[in-house]
């Protein structure tokens, strides 16, 4: 029989629907009879007097009260039942808009990836966090978890004094846990560790989060059980998202607060978030699922909180986004280089050679591959040919060496990261094969701070550089364009304070990287005396990383705007590319209008990756098919043959 799970005030009721042909004012009627039924003085209200709206949990829609349900609701689907003059449920808990994209058209793929907590990558976290795999165990993960939890029921059945299974934690280590208590032992760790503060994490994070602690437990060294295991499993692949305070951790003993929320959501208590409920009470969710809460044997709580996996989860997002705008970084500088009539000559590749930083050639690389040359002219470029200037600026000049050290620090963290992802980080670790236990220090979060801490510092300088581009684009005495990029100046204002904004986001990045790494204070009692505050050095690199792709989609922006003031004339088949990409979504500015949007459009793209994907193709053929080397003569460039020889081939 359909039903559906109605929430008023503080109780979730199940409604069971026979005939869904029945209106949404119905349901309401038949939820306030049971919510009623349970309240001794009938919750204060009367059936007949109370007027009321109903909406769906998810997205929070209101419903229209003459709607049939079959219309507009699905089986086991979670309304809210509001009572007028009743303030908004607190049991609501909303996101910054905009961060989900699993949404109640959400539906579960068909594709999964195998864990076997050995092989995960940066790339396949992400991606399982925004929904487009379920997962599995293989079986030698499988066989591995079941040795190692072996080990651990012979411990508890021999009385053995082990940390963590039969004692208590931090401070308490020394004291004794009767058998009889072990299970509470568990429970009572998850429900006083779960003490974090802040906005819960999105579900795309939280499925990051959850995911991750998965493959580490799959390794065979936590001492989890293999029916534990698979209850996670199947809570990911239904998308049952604890709520997950993104604020607590000190990165040691691990991620200890986040962890536990993530813990109490699968343990039925707190709250649950799903793409058919949105926030409900975790047992509900779980419910409405088929799926039931996980029961806790000896060892299993400290199993599942003690780790570094938020720090690793929201790094590997970090890194893996801070790896696409480094790329896009080089593709914008290139167009506004072509637009500020900048020479080619710096990036020549006999220059990077002589100081082969694998970054700085890679960048020089593709600044090649787009910019003016034989294979692909631009009759920009060609227009200035013969001027008088000598070099240029050092944000256009020296991009090869302030991007390549990003380029090369991503590919740093990016390993650090890597390694984490597939590494056992609880404590005490279970060796099955050598039957003990041992304590040691895996959940310290050092590594994965100091990376993050070192990758906000060079993703920023993407930002800084690019920052000063857009003033020389918006500045008529460094860029021959009109000021700010925009006719009838005085009545138009242009891209004036798009460039403030660009100034604005790179002066809080100065501030957010500061290394939170560098900070420790003492917790437990002195028992966990340093600490890593990775939690912090994760959550700031991500919001350096997003202003920095906010500052590089408004230097697109500007740069597509001065192309418009050099037509008839046009740049390189590439780049025309990217110009015209962006002009599929923001139109060209002729007077002022309501920025925001534009800017939002174009970050969109970068997000998404699409400039990188329209000007790959062109980046790759240059690299793969050898094409020669441009060195186009010009009066300021002296060369003993530049008479005779206009190119040669490129030394590779």
């Amino acid at each position: 029989m359909p039903g559906f799970t109605v929430h008023i005030r503080d109780e979730w009721l199940a409604v069971p629907c026979r005939d869904t042909t029945n209106t949404i004012r119905w349901l309401g009627h038949e939820a306030l009879k049971r919510y009623m039924k349970n309240k001794p003085d009938n919750g204060g209200i009367t059936l007949k007097d109370t007027r009321f709206v109903v909406r769906r949990c998810q997205g929070l829609g209101l419903l229209d009260a003459d709607d049939t349900i079959d219309d507009v609701l699905e089986d086991n689907d979670f309304v809210e039942l509001a009572i007028e003059g009743d303030t908004m449920s607190p049991d609501f808990i909303q996101y910054e808009p905009g961060v989900s994209h699993l949404t109640a058209l959400y539906r579960e793929p068909g594709e999964y990836i195998s864990l076997d907590g050995n092989s995960l990558t940066s790339t396949d976290l992400v991606n399982l966090g925004r929904g487009l795999y379920k997962i599995k165990l293989t079986l030698e993960a499988e066989k591995n978890v079941v040795q190692a939890r072996e080990l651990l029921d012979t411990i508890v059945k021999e009385n053995k004094v082990v940390y963590g299974i039969t004692t208590g934690f931090g401070k308490f280590a020394r004291t004794v846990i009767p058998v009889s208590k072990l299970k509470e032992l568990q429970e009572n760790l998850v429900r006083s560790h779960s003490a974090g503060v802040g906005n819960p994490l999105s579900p795309e994070r939280t499925r990051m989060l959850l995911a991750l602690r998965i493959n580490v437990l799959a390794k065979g060294y936590s001492g989890i059980s293999l029916e534990t295991l698979h209850a996670m499993v199947q809570a990911f692949n239904a998308s049952c998202l604890s709520y997950v305070p993104e604020k607590g951790s000190v990165g040691a003993s691990g991620d200890l607060a986040p962890l536990s929320h993530l813990a109490l959501g699968l343990m039925g208590e707190g709250k649950m978030w799903s793409p058919k409920s949105g926030w409900a009470d975790a047992k509900y969710v779980l419910e409405a699922h088929g799926l039931k809460p996980i029961s806790l044997r000896p060892k299993e709580g400290l199993a599942l909180i003690n780790g570094t996996q938020m720090i690793t989860s929201l790094g590997a997002e970090a890194v893996e986004r801070a790896q696409a705008i480094a790329q896009q970084a080089d593709i914008i500088a290139a167009l506004t280089l072509e637009v500020l009539k900048g020479t080619t000559k710096a990036f020549d590749s006999d220059i990077h050679m002589l100081r082969p930083h694998p970054g700085q050639i890679e960048v020089a690389q593709r600044f090649r591959s787009l910019l003016d040359s034989d294979h692909h002219p631009s009759q920009i470029a060609e227009s200035h040919r013969f001027c008088d200037r000598v070099q240029d600026a050092y944000t256009m000049r020296c991009c090869p060496q302030v991007h390549g050290i990003t380029n090369d620090t991503i590919t740093f963290v990016q390993n650090i990261i890597n390694t984490e992802i597939n590494s056992a980080t609880d404590n005490p670790m279970v060796f099955a094969e050598r039957g003990e236990t041992i304590s040691g220090g895996n959940f310290h979060g050092e590594y994965p701070a100091k990376a993050l801490d070192f990758l906000a510092i060079a993703v920023h300088e993407l930002a800084s550089i690019s920052e000063r581009r857009i003033e020389r684009l918006c500045n008529p005495s460094l860029s021959e364009l009109p000021a700010f990029l925009v006719n009838e100046g005085g009545l138009n204002s242009g891209f004036m304070i798009a460039h403030c904004t660009a100034a604005a986001l790179v002066s809080e990045n100065k501030v957010l990287c500061h290394p939170s790494s560098v900070d420790s204070l003492s917790t437990s009692a002195a028992t966990e005396d340093h600490v890593s505050m990775g939690g912090w050095a994760a959550r700031k690199a991500l919001r350096v990383v997003e202003h920095v792709e906010q500052v590089l989609a408004i230097e697109l922006l500007a740069a597509c705007q001065g192309i418009e003031f050099l037509r008839p004339l046009r740049t390189t088949t590439p780049l025309e590319k990217v110009y015209e990409l962006v002009r599929s979504v923001v139109k060209p500015w002729i007077k002022d209008r309501f920025m925001s949007p534009d800017i939002e459009a174009v970050h969109r793209l970068l997000l998404d990756q699409k400039v990188w994907n329209v000007a790959k193709p062109y980046i790759d053929k240059y690299q793969t098919e050898f094409i020669p080397e441009s060195r186009p003569g010009s009066p300021t460039a002296f060369s003993l043959d530049s008479a005779s020889q206009r190119k040669r081939v490129r030394h590779e």
